[in-house]
């Protein structure tokens, strides 16, 4: 027992020495480096929670963020100003926002905040827009719930994938994986494990999307 001891010690040390020596041999960047970057609240001031963000391809100044009980917000200036474009065709918790690469103009959004605590407000399905956010149409899978991501094929607009909570309140069917080739009118249910596991996240392969 005494030698066993010993040995694993010794492979303990060993190990610590290799690492040390590893992590001295790897060149450590300057901390003043990060001097340069400088962070800023790019608003809205009284926004909530966001939920989902992103970046319009081709754009380095145009954002659309999913609230917390404030619908779909856009900005067209790198946050200096924003815009609620959900204004009179849908509002509450949205948990999901996503712009097509292929035809930036092409917008989906789901309901139901993602940020799962003491208090979360369900959504009603998927929202499309055509036209950069200035019109919205229903998309399908108005019973999810909770849509915490949605993703888009990177050269086929009618092509998104959508991760689904589902109902976190109870046992629920309707979560998982959905995949649209329609745009949104119908919805294929391609990954469910369970009533009581939901998706709350998705990366796509560019090169087998």
């Amino acid at each position: 027992m005494k030698t066993y001891l010993r040995m694993g010690w010794l492979g303990f040390f060993l190990t610590l020495l290799l690492t040390s020596a590893n992590l001295q041999a790897q060149e450590i960047p300057d901390p003043k480096i990060y001097d340069a970057v400088q962070w800023r609240l790019v608003g809205p001031f009284r926004g909530g929670r966001a939920d989902g963000v992103t970046g319009v391809k081709g754009s380095g100044h145009s954002y659309y963020f999913a609230s917390t009980g404030g619908g779909i917000w856009k900005t067209v200036d790198s946050g200096r100003t924003w815009k609620s474009v959900s204004d009179g065709f849908f509002g509450g918790s949205m948990g999901a926002v996503a712009v097509s690469e292929s035809d930036t103009a092409v917008v989906y959004a789901g309901g139901g905040e993602k940020t799962v605590r003491g208090n979360v407000s369900f959504g009603y399905g998927v929202w499309k827009s055509k036209d950069a956010g200035k019109t919205w149409v229903r998309a399908g899978l108005d019973k999810s719930r909770f849509i915490s991501r949605l993703r888009i094929h990177p050269t086929n607009p009618d092509v998104v994938y959508a991760a689904v909570l589902g109902d976190i309140f109870k046992p629920d069917a309707t979560r998982g994986v959905f995949k649209s080739v329609d745009g949104g009118k119908t919805w294929e249910k391609v990954l469910f494990v369970s009533d009581v596991a939901g998706a709350v996240d998705l990366v796509l392969d560019p090169k087998k999307s």
